[in-house]
C-alpha cells in the first residue's frame, strides 16, 4: 500500500476545495486498513477517513493521514419471506447501491436516490431525504476500532440513530472506521410518496403504477431541478440541519411570520426548514467572493471556483448569526468542518 505525502484533496471533496493532507493512502480491504493502522510511522497521527467527500468542508490543510475507503462489493447475505439482507462494502458509491436495489425491485432506500457520498459514510450521518432515513432500512454494520484494530458489529440500537446523527458523531466520534453496511430491504416495497413534491412529480411524469424505480426517478428529477451538481458547482448538498424548536417558540414566531412552514416531529417539538430561514434573511443567491448560496436552494452553500474552505466557513457563520438574530433559532451545520 503506497502512502503519498503532501497530497491534494481537491478531487476528494465535493466542494472542490484545494487542501492538502500531510499523508494519504487508500484501502481496498480490511486487511489493508489494518496494515496501515498498525504501521508505527502513522499510528499517532490524526486520521481523516474519506468516502465520497460529500459531507466535509476542508477549511485548512490536514496535518495527518487521510484514508480513502475503497472497499467494494454488494451481496445478498440472507433473506426470509419478507426481507432481503444486502451487504455493501463501505467504499461503494451510495447511489450505485440504490440503483442495485431498484434493479432487484427491493424496497427501502429508493427515496434516498442521488444522495452523494459513500455507503460507509451513510450511517454516520444517518442520511435522509423525502421522508426516509437510512435507519428505516438499516440492519447492521461492521467497523474497525482504530485504537485496537478489532472488528465490531453494530446493531441499529447500538448506532443510536437520530436526525442526521449517530453514535459515530457523538461518543464514538473518530474511534471507528466503517467497512460494510447491511440493509434490510422489503421484497414487497412499501411506498412513501407523501413528502415534498414526490406525488406531484409522479403525476407530472404520468406514472400510473407505483414502483421503486418510479419513486427513484421522481426523486432524481426533483433533486436535479433543485440542487446543483457537484461536478459543475462545488457543494456538499444541504449545509445546515433543519432545526427543531419547542412548539411554544414556534407559535410565537408564527404570530410575527404567519407564513413560516413547519413539520411536526416528536410531541412538543416542531421542525422548521433551514432553507426558508436562510431565504428570509436574504441569503438565497447571494455571493461573497467566490463563495455563495445557491440561487435555487438557500440551504446549499457553493464554491463558484477557487473559494477557500475558510471563506465558505465564514459565510456559514454569517448565515448562522443572521438567523439567530432574526428568528432566535440556532442553525447547526450538517457538514463536518475539518
Amino acid at each position: 500500500m503506497k502512502v503519498q505525502q503532501n497530497y491534494s484533496l481537491k478531487e476528494l471533496n465535493t466542494f472542490g476545495i484545494e487542501a492538502k493532507a500531510t499523508y494519504f493512502t487508500q484501502f481496498e480491504s480490511e486487511a489493508e486498513l489494518l496494515s496501515i493502522l498498525k504501521d508505527k510511522e502513522y499510528q499517532n497521527l490524526p486520521l481523516l477517513v474519506l468516502g465520497g467527500g460529500s459531507n466535509i468542508l476542508l477549511s485548512k490543510d490536514f496535518e495527518g493521514l487521510a484514508l480513502l475507503n475503497k472497499i467494494k462489493g454488494i451481496e445478498i447475505v440472507n433473506e426470509d419471506k419478507d426481507f432481503v439482507y444486502l451487504k455493501s462494502g463501505g467504499g461503494e458509491v451510495w447511489h450505485d447501491l440504490v440503483l442495485y436495489t431498484i434493479d432487484k425491485n427491493l424496497g427501502g432506500i429508493e427515496n434516498l436516490s442521488l444522495i452523494p457520498g459513500s455507503v460507509g459514510a451513510s450511517p454516520i450521518q444517518n442520511i435522509g431525504a423525502y421522508g426516509v432515513e437510512l435507519k428505516d432500512a438499516f440492519h447492521s454494520l461492521e467497523a474497525i476500532e482504530i485504537k485496537t484494530g478489532h472488528k465490531k458489529v453494530f446493531t441499529i440500537q447500538e448506532c443510536q440513530f437520530g436526525y442526521r446523527n449517530s453514535i459515530f458523531k457523538t461518543s464514538l466520534k473518530g474511534q471507528y472506521i466503517i467497512t460494510s453496511v447491511t440493509l434490510q430491504l422489503r421484497k414487497k416495497p412499501v411506498f412513501n410518496t407523501s413528502y415534498g413534491a414526490i406525488q406531484s412529480t409522479l403525476e407530472e411524469m404520468g406514472v400510473q403504477t407505483l414502483s421503486v424505480k418510479a419513486i427513484s426517478d421522481a426523486v432524481i428529477h426533483i433533486r436535479r431541478s433543485k440542487l446543483p451538481d457537484p461536478a459543475e458547482i462545488g457543494n456538499a448538498g444541504s449545509f445546515f440541519k433543519n432545526p427543531e424548536i419547542p412548539e411554544e417558540q414556534f407559535i410565537e414566531l408564527q404570530k410575527k411570520y404567519p407564513e413560516i412552514p413547519c413539520y411536526k416531529t416528536v410531541p412538543g417539538m416542531v421542525k422548521v426548514p433551514a432553507g426558508w430561514l436562510n431565504e428570509q434573511c436574504g441569503w438565497k443567491g447571494k455571493t461573497i467572493g467566490k463563495a455563495g448560496v445557491h440561487k435555487n436552494q438557500a440551504l446549499v452553500l457553493v464554491n463558484y471556483g477557487g473559494a477557500k474552505g475558510s471563506e465558505i466557513k465564514d459565510l456559514a457563520i454569517a448565515i448562522q448569526q443572521s438567523v439567530k438574530e432574526k428568528f432566535g433559532i440556532g442553525l447547526e451545520m450538517e457538514v463536518n468542518l475539518i
